[in-house]
């Protein structure tokens, strides 16, 4: 017969202060709690003797909280925080985490599986070994791709799979980075975290029940709550790592930037209309582009030039094909003549036959098998700034356009969509092989590090050489992929090349909530998607053939559009057709107009709002949960979303006037909105009240974003320009209620880093 090998005992046998860690100790782990504020606490356990001590970037907070005090009872040990309780078995190591009252009693907030809480499983892991590796390389609507064939591996160690198994109560979920389907709360799901051309990994996520919880893992990962069990399964670590913040939603994003670090504040530029497409071929294009947006008088303050600005088959290279660009300083410069920025696509991947790739080769800068950059290296990022900085950085450029920042994405190889849990093993044996496997995950943290620090280390060097005052950018960087702390380095993410459809845009207003709930506050997408047309391939999957000419596909994109100007950042762009407002004819061009001069009276609002992101730890879109958790209507709206402190968007994110062949069709030309309980609405435009807890159909004409505005609130507007350099004119403060409604409005410079040395201003209004 088989014998039954006992598990080593979870039973806590020993427990110490190690200065402000409270330490427990059993057979078969050892547990750590260390209070970082009174409402969170770091949760370490470790199978191994002692913890990695491993780096780990995307937390920069070190400090920790003394102020507590432990008791032991019967079959539990308590530590005692301001806010706060968290409680340990000590039959099984299981920790719950309680808030306090007044009254003495302590409500459950959190708790870990009482019986077997954490389970590990040691595995080996392997890169790519020093030689010759047979590759091909292949085309994708991705770029360029090398793909491994018959790889030469090497041991590299032991790690392990770690399941952290806990249990939920009524309660909705939100986070977890930007999936491709939009839903409501994560209950009920299996959640595959890893990076991907539509995907974006982020290992946290918040609780209705008032709190979150911070992973410290950098490598792939699995959250289920299913028959299967309530988990998250960590791919590779040493030790099981994470952060749990007590508070209101709102609260934990705190509790996240007063971990990770404070989001970079971007250039009042940026929240103007940014104007790209797949793509601009020449520099006369791009400025009979900018000259016709402003004798149009369509507002636009950034244009972006997308992939292929190298010479001809030099790809990644960072320069100019002279040919198509044979000025780009004297472009730039008159670009920012008309109060236009410019953006410009860079890559990681070099190919081989340039100057760019040999540099990096010479000194050994690749990951393995292949054309990419190896981020992880200071001296890699350090060098792709240095050859920045030669060309595009000398030439005037004022942000990037870091595409492709999740260099590995093989479900971008396929004909046909494979399943959820083969695209995540495939991607994990992907980039587990060139990359470290712990830190499979977080190449675009890394990737923005670099751009970031180089960037602001580059300027402060040319100031401190300059006699005169030289003029200091904030760091712009739109790229697709992000990781914990990535807030920091002034990064705007958006959701990858989507298919042009009304299930897409449903699922874009929900996908970029999620994310926002992650606690990185800069999203945005492709208005009208980036692929319009239907192709080959699963990922070109557009519904309109004659993309413009198709009356179906314009009323997409207007509301599209009308979504998109209340997103972080407004931008379109796309491949199959051009994105130039006046490409759309008649009563859809004269809709996007309107909804363009809307954003731009909207900025000192927006900009404020903006400010208090980096300022007060905001965020600037909300699923309407967070504002108004008690009102449980609003666990599972996905169709309306809160812009800063006051107004609520709702979109329409379904035809009402064309099918997708075009044609007329006959339905109402209202959408339904419900009216979170606590407050009074007011319709943004016509100042109509809405009692809170109801909900109403309401008539939407196809050239107008249906807002609202909580009662007691201040909206500051000014007269749309053509840019945000020449919005000079007076601000008008309007006042939606009666009730005395007090505004803070932040101001400062619009650009460089004196808001860091406190050169802002906070305007009382009211």
């Amino acid at each position: 017969m088989l014998t039954a090998v006992r598990p080593k005992s979870r039973e806590i046998k020993r427990i110490e202060r190690e200065g402000d860690r409270l330490l427990f100790y059993s057979d078969h782990g050892v547990l750590a709690l260390e209070p970082k504020s009174d409402s969170i606490v770091r949760v370490l356990y470790t199978v191994q003797e002692h913890f990695s001590g491993k780096e780990k970037p995307g937390v920069v907070r070190k400090e920790t909280c003394g102020d507590w005090s432990y008791t032991e009872l019967k079959e539990t040990v308590e530590l005692s925080l301001k806010s706060i309780k968290v409680s340990v078995k000590k039959e099984s190591g299981a920790v719950s985490f309680f808030k306090t009252c007044g009254t003495g009693n302590a409500q459950l907030l959190f708790k870990e599986r009482d019986k077997d809480p954490k389970d590990f499983e040691e595995f080996e892991t392997f890169r790519l070994a020093g030689v010759e590796q047979k590759t091909r390389t292949i085309d994708t609507a991705d770029g360029k791709k090398q793909v491994l064939e018959d790889p030469l591996k090497v041991s590299t160690g032991k790690s392990y799979h770690i399941r952290f198994n806990f249990e939920l109560k009524d309660e909705a979920l939100y986070g977890l980075g930007q999936q491709e389907k939009g839903f409501a709360s994560l209950r009920g799901r299996t959640i595959y975290v890893h990076q991907g051309n539509r995907k974006i990994a982020m290992p946290m996520f918040v609780s209705t029940a008032g709190y979150g919880i911070l992973t410290d893992t950098y490598s792939p990962l699995i959250f289920n709550d299913n028959e299967n069990g309530t988990y998250i399964y960590t791919e590779a670590d040493q030790e099981l790592d994470y952060y749990f913040m007590a508070g209101s939603m709102n609260e934990v994003i705190r509790g996240y930037r007063f971990l990770t670090g404070k989001a970079a504040l971007l250039p009042k530029w940026s929240l103007g209309y940014v104007q790209s497409q797949e793509r601009y071929e020449t520099q006369e294009e791009i400025l009979a582009t900018v000259k016709k947006s402003r004798d149009l008088g369509i507002g636009m303050d950034c244009l972006v030039l997308d992939w292929i600005s190298w010479p001809d088959n030099e790809w990644g290279q960072k320069s100019y094909d002279a040919s198509r660009f044979p000025d780009p300083k004297g472009m730039i410069d008159k670009m920012h003549d008309d109060h236009v920025h410019f953006m410009i696509s860079i890559w990681p991947t070099m190919a081989g036959n340039t100057d760019n790739h040999k540099e990096f080769k010479e000194r050994d800068l690749f990951l393995p098998a292949s054309t990419c950059y190896d981020p992880f290296k200071k001296e890699a990022r350090e060098l792709y700034f240095d050859q920045l900085k030669r060309t595009h950085f000398s030439y005037g450029t004022d942000a990037w356009w870091c595409d492709s920042s999740e260099p590995f994405t093989p479900e971008w190889n396929h004909l046909m969509r494979v399943e959820e849990s083969k695209l995540y093993n495939e991607y994990c044996s992907e980039a587990g092989l060139r990359m470290e496997y712990e830190y499979s995950n977080a190449f675009p943290l890394y990737h923005a590090m670099g751009i970031y620090e180089n960037q602001r280390k580059a300027q402060d060097e040319a100031a401190a050489g300059a006699a005169e005052q030289v003029t200091e950018k904030r760091v712009c960087n739109l790229t697709r992929s992000a990781y914990t702390g990535q807030q920091r380095y002034g990064t705007i993410m958006w959701s990858g090349d989507t298919d042009a459809s009304w299930d897409t845009l449903k699922d874009q207003v929900a996908i970029g909530l999620h994310f926002s709930a992650s606690g990185i506050p800069y999203w945005t997408n492709d208005i009208g998607a980036f692929f319009v047309k239907r192709g080959m391939f699963w990922y070109w999957d557009g519904k309109y053939d004659d993309t413009v000419d198709n009356n179906g596909y314009s009323e997409l994109y207007t509301r599209w559009y009308q979504y998109a100007a209340f997103l972080p950042v407004f931008r379109a762009h796309g491949t199959d057709c051009r994105r130039e407002l006046w490409n759309f004819k008649g009563e859809f061009y004269d809709a996007l107009l309107k909804t363009n001069k809307l954003r731009y009276s909207l900025i000192p609002y927006i900009y404020s709002e903006v400010g208090k992101v980096w300022l007060n730890d905001n965020s600037l879109i909300r699923w309407l949960a967070f504002d108004f958790t008690s009102d449980k209507n609003t666990w599972d709206i996905t169709d309306q979303f809160m812009f800063g402190e006051s107004i609520m968007v709702c979109p329409v994110v379904d035809a009402m006037y064309y099918g997708e062949d075009g044609k007329l069709i006959e339905t109402a030309k209202t959408r339904k909105v419900y009216f979170p309980e606590g407050c009074d609405w007011y319709d943004f435009y016509t100042c109509r009240k809405y009692t809170g807890g109801t909900a109403e159909e309401i008539e939407v004409p196809l050239d107008t974003i249906l807002l609202f505005v909580k009662d007691g609130s201040i909206i500051p507007v000014t007269e749309p320009a053509l840019s945000t350099e020449e919005q000079t004119g007076d601000i008008e403060y309007r006042r939606f209620g009666n009730v005395t409604a007090p505004y803070e409005m932040y101001t400062d410079a619009g650009d460089g880093y004196a808001y860091e040395r406190g050169e802002y201003i906070i305007k009382d209004i009211r």
